[in-house]
């Protein structure tokens, strides 16, 4: 078992992006600095910079997330985009798509013990959720794939016109290029990238936006989307 380490103290920005959560955000970073080390969901080498690279740069994604949205953390793994998001935004529902059954649980904890009642947490691949999962307005990701790779198992789980906001590195730039012809035909209709978090966090978090039209995951997928609601609707008149 990995020994767990010690949350380093709190910049006091964290206090201006928290606001009233940030208790609570202290708490979840110090259960991703014991618990998260001891279960393998973090590496004791990200605990001494869990607060300016994990949950100050994923709370400013809230910059770029609409009002009143609904929203699925692709990947959860230990929480990170969906927890920090969740916090500093209650209005948003969030659903926080994990596959593995170590991390889930980890994640339900964390639900718990925050309160946080606009999170809901499911067990499962975004693809095996398709049809099952309603189409939400946003999916949000962070380390999880290369762009084109993501976006096929994202996308897909958008409603019409909804979009994906994936938390990227420095190649950001180069996976849009990369992943054009692939987003094309999952019915992207634009792709940016984006700086948030100015003066907050240092450097600003990189976010690709990817804008989809009436057909999400393109003809493929929307063709896959209705079968799986056709299923859905059978099996709950059974």
């Amino acid at each position: 078992m990995t020994e767990a380490a010690e949350l380093p103290p709190a910049p006091e920005v964290a206090r201006t992006v928290f606001g009233e959560r940030f208790p609570d955000v202290v708490r979840y970073g110090e259960l991703l600095a014991d618990t998260g080390v001891r279960r393998g969901l973090i590496g004791p080498r990200e605990v001494p910079r869990l607060w300016e690279r994990h949950l100050l740069n994923c709370a400013v994604l809230s910059e770029v997330v609409p009002e009143g949205v609904t929203v699925c953390d692709v990947g959860s793994g230990a929480g990170l985009p969906g927890i920090p998001l969740a916090l500093v935004r209650p209005d948003l529902k969030i659903t926080l798509l994990e596959p593995l059954l170590r991390r889930t649980n980890f994640l339900g904890e964390v639900v718990e013990l925050l309160g946080l009642d606009h999170v809901n947490v499911v067990r499962g691949r975004a693809e095996e959720v398709l049809g099952s999962l309603p189409p939400v307005h946003v999916v949000t990701a962070r380390a999880v794939a290369p762009l084109d790779r993501l976006a096929g198992w994202g996308v897909p789980l958008l409603r019409p016109y909804g979009e994906m906001l994936a938390l990227k590195g420095d190649t950001a730039e180069q996976e849009v290029r990369s992943a054009g012809a692939a987003l094309n035909k999952l019915g992207a209709v634009e792709t940016s990238v984006l700086r948030v978090g100015e003066g907050l966090v240092d450097p600003p978090a990189t976010v690709v936006r990817v804008e989809v039209g009436e057909s999400p995951g393109g003809v493929r997928f929307a063709a896959k989307r209705a079968k799986a609601a056709r299923v859905g609707r059978t099996r709950r008149r059974r």
